[in-house]
């Protein structure tokens, strides 16, 4: 998954930002077809209803299975079959199961070509926070996502730019305690699509917002 970025980032500013579904579908073109690829819990499983068919992507749970399909509705529920986020789901030909030691040493092992997390913050350096707010009446989830951060060859992050107060989730440095230090790749936003790395944040598209406009709103170094 090489991703070469523009020497102009492209602004969509004839539409608002991307919505969910969108945003699931935006970075679905991205994964390389015959990928092995992880999608955490929450927004990112919408990803599954937008790969195509064609494209040999095997998704792998956490939970203990590769072949995973999009979510199951009606009579395809089996509450035996779910993600890891206990979410129904299908199972595509081929489709494995096997025990959760045995999914976590996939990931641990370097086996996964990418994963897709959401994060509470995601620095300019590509540090991720996505576990725990700090707040001690939060409820930790690490879950998998330690593992992911470090195992996956590419991390990708799914997650609004902004929080409901206006707080920009695309940080100088993270506050919140870390999944992972400098592990992102690429960060997919409603407002925009990103590389984070050493010297700053390159951007590749916007989506209802200018980079120039985005330059007021965050605190971090955007590249010409």
């Amino acid at each position: 998954m090489t991703i070469t970025p523009a020497a102009v980032p492209v602004e969509h500013t004839d539409r608002g930002p991307l919505t969910t579904e969108e945003l699931a579908a935006r970075i679905a073109r991205d994964i390389p077809a015959g990928s092995y690829v992880n999608l955490g819990i929450g927004q990112p499983t919408r990803i599954a209803e937008h790969l195509s068919p064609d494209a040999g992507i095997v998704l792998h749970t956490e939970n203990g299975m590769l072949g995973m399909g999009s979510a199951a509705v009606g009579d395809e529920v089996d509450p035996d079959l779910t993600n890891a986020g206990k979410v129904p789901v299908t199972e595509l030909p081929g489709a494995a199961y096997f025990h959760h030691a045995d999914s976590f040493g996939m990931m641990r092992g370097g086996h996964l070509d990418v994963c897709v997390l959401g994060a509470f913050e995601v620095s300019v350096h590509g540090d991720l926070a996505n576990w725990h707010t700090g707040d001690p009446e939060a409820i930790p989830a690490v879950g998998g996502a330690m593992d992911l951060a470090v195992g996956a060859r590419r991390v990708l992050v799914m997650m609004r730019l902004f929080t409901r107060d206006g707080a920009a989730k695309l940080v100088p440095a993270c506050t919140y305690p870390l999944t992972g230090a400098a592990c992102v790749s690429m960060v997919y936003t409603d407002h925009g699509v990103f590389v984070p790395g050493p010297d700053g944040v390159r951007v590749l598209e916007t989506y209802g917002i200018t980079v120039a406009e985005l330059r007021e709103r965050l605190s971090v170094d955007l590249l010409p």
